[in-house]
């Protein structure tokens, strides 16, 4: 061969080359997260670690968002720099929420952390047959996650913005997957999907909308993030749910539409001691009580009652109002939700 063709050669087999190396590395991050995630305890079920061997993140993360001073930067998968790919590989398969849409300076979507989701879907209790709605589609993850475990027809999934249905709808294509992506409000539910065996929210809610219990079948589940927790409520009727908080944390972008979050005042402007502000159990009472109790009366029940974890806490639903409570639904320590 002489030098000219074996300069071709090289140079039509340079990125061939590289796509094979950059599909490697991602298929190795790929699965190195799964391995991390079944070493965390948090894939035990073996449905569900099929289910994340399955759904490589990158293809739901093309970019993302990273915080750069006063501004933000975006990683692509596709950046032109090596070292900007490579960054943007390491960030995807790290376990922690990635930006994946800000409006004006503003998150108002992101790809959620996998050892929290993983939480959820295991806690989401599902058995096969069940169907599904997930309020707030995001970038289509656990939309894909849900379509391996139960099979697509099973899956529902709605959110407010155009754009990010669109784009859920393209990632979710990549695999094959086609579950319904309706774009809505998803505080409204999806009435032309009901009934649902369980409703998984994937953004945080001031309180429950009373629009799901209507729509889902008795015994269902709804597991949604509300204070700085996860409610799993379990729905009796159209007129009644109740259920307790996980001790999980659970921090994620406000519900938007309908039912949107109020802006909670800062604890720490009650000039409450820093390191009960900073405390994680402490502020998802603070938050839970927020508009009922002051903060200096949250402080000293809880203090009161043995620094209570999340588990202790519960919301009930009904017909004549929403409340969570401590320890017991009749018991002493009731406020309302949504104050």
């Amino acid at each position: 061969m002489g030098a000219h063709a074996a300069r071709s050669a090289r140079s039509a087999g340079g990125p061939r080359a590289a796509h094979a190396e950059a599909r490697d590395l991602r298929e190795a991050a790929h699965a190195a997260q799964v391995r991390e995630l079944t070493a965390a305890g948090v894939l035990d079920d073996p449905a569900w670690r099929a289910a994340f061997e399955a759904v490589p993140r990158h293809l739901f993360v093309p970019y993302f968002f990273t915080g750069r001073g006063a501004g933000h930067e975006r990683l692509w998968g596709e950046d032109p720099d090596p070292a900007h790919r490579a960054r943007w590989l390491r960030g995807v398969y790290t376990d922690a929420p990635l930006p994946t849409r800000l409006r004006d300076g503003e998150l108002v979507s992101s790809s959620s952390q996998p050892s929290l989701m993983a939480k959820m879907l295991e806690a989401l209790d599902v058995r096969d047959g069940d169907d599904v709605l997930e309020i707030g589609t995001g970038t289509g993850y656990t939309a894909a996650l849900l379509s391996h475990r139960l099979g697509e027809e099973h899956v529902t999934t709605i959110d407010l913005d155009e754009e990010i249905t669109e784009s859920a709808r393209a990632h979710l294509a990549l695999l094959g997957y086609r579950p319904a992506v309706v774009t809505g409000d998803g505080a409204r539910g999806c009435p032309s999907r009901a009934p649902f065996d369980r409703i998984l929210v994937t953004c945080a809610l001031p309180l429950v909308p009373y629009a799901w219990l209507g729509q889902c079948r008795p015994g269902a589940r709804i597991l949604a993030p509300l204070s700085t927790g996860l409610i799993a409520l379990t729905v009796r009727d159209a007129d009644f749910a109740e259920g307790r908080f996980l001790h999980t944390p659970a921090y994620f972008v406000p519900l938007r539409g309908a039912t949107a979050a109020p802006t909670e005042p800062g604890a720490a402007s009650y000039g409450l001691p820093y390191e009960l502000v900073e405390n994680e159990r402490f502020q998802f009472m603070l938050v839970l009580t927020a508009g009922v109790l002051h903060p200096r009366e949250a402080l000293d029940l809880w203090r009161g009652e043995g620094r209570p974890g999340r588990e202790r806490f519960g919301v009930t639903v009904s017909a004549e109002g929403q409340w969570s409570w401590l320890d017991d639904p009749q018991g002493p320590y009731v406020w309302p939700l949504g104050e």
